[in-house]
């Protein structure tokens, strides 16, 4: 139990760490700003290619793995998870 509490202890003391280092430098607002519309774009994609999948019957979960490959590589991340689900199934 008391580990347990120390595991969240230094989660939310790194946590708060890194955020003091990343706003402290001058441009880290600004990566923050675009890591944060880079998620955005990425969930919309992998939304409205769900959307679709009426039509393209391509169906991709909207998870941290899909949505950090996306949010990374971009579009052709997507294209990337499309290939890797049509290889394995």
């Amino acid at each position: 139990m008391i580990l347990k509490y120390a595991i969240w202890g230094v989660l939310i003391l790194s946590s708060l760490m890194l955020v003091m280092i990343v706003f402290r430098s001058r441009g880290g607002g600004r990566l923050v700003a675009s890591l944060g519309l880079n998620i955005v774009v990425a969930a919309f994609l992998l939304y409205i290619l769900n959307l679709l999948s009426g039509y393209t019957h391509i169906e991709l979960p909207i998870n941290t793995a899909t949505l950090g490959t996306a949010t990374i590589l971009g579009i052709p991340g997507v294209i990337l998870l499309i290939g890797v689900k049509w290889a394995l199934l």
